[in-house]
């Protein structure tokens, strides 16, 4: 995939990535849909292929999993000319994603540790456990529906669901179950 970006377009992506940051309750990963809906379904700069790989090394690697949009950044570099400029797509969405987010984490946890024993404060943390949960069902509904997407993958569907029954009501750890589909998939199953 050749893409042409402008200053304009890096300026523009820059400050998407900056809005994401101050969205991103929970975590990167919870803008994980908008991001699909910017880079892929209005500019075009990413497949689904590359948008899907980008989180799925990026969860699968050790270390933090705001790495997905780092490698989202290195696409779209690499889309738009090569290794150089893969380089300067991480810097612009990682700067973009963590700057603001880091920032107002600071002044806000600063904040709310000096007034902790206030009821707003109190009240407010117990209000963002719902809205965190709802963009992480929003996150896995944009990964899973890119990959079922006729009744002859049902196979990937199904995986799906009974993988997420069994992380809510066992205590299996995920890595006997990220093994156990690497396994289905080397058997050709899914």
């Amino acid at each position: 995939m050749n893409i042409t970006l402008q200053w304009s377009d890096w300026l523009a992506m820059f400050g998407h990535f900056m809005i994401l940051s101050l969205l991103s309750i929970g975590g990167a990963i919870t803008t994980a849909p908008d991001m699909h809906r910017y880079l892929v379904d209005g500019q075009h700069w990413l497949s689904d292929t590359q948008f899907n790989a980008s989180v799925a090394i990026a969860q699968a690697a050790p270390g933090p999993n705001v790495l997905f949009v780092a490698l989202m950044g290195w696409h779209v570099g690499l889309n738009a000319g090569g290794p150089l400029t893969g380089l300067f797509g991480v810097f612009i969405t990682m700067l973009g994603i963590l700057l603001p987010s880091t920032t107002l984490t600071y002044l806000a946890a600063s904040w709310g540790h000096r007034n902790r024993q206030l009821r707003g404060v109190r009240a407010f943390k117990q209000g963002m456990a719902p809205i965190v949960i709802a963009l992480l069902v929003a996150t896995g509904w944009i990964l899973a529906s890119a990959n079922v997407i006729s009744l002859k993958d049902w196979p990937v569907g199904l995986l799906t669901v009974v993988t997420a029954l069994i992380v809510w009501r066992t205590r299996l750890h995920l890595l006997w179950l990220l093994g156990a589909g690497a396994l289905l998939g080397a058997m050709g199953w899914i």
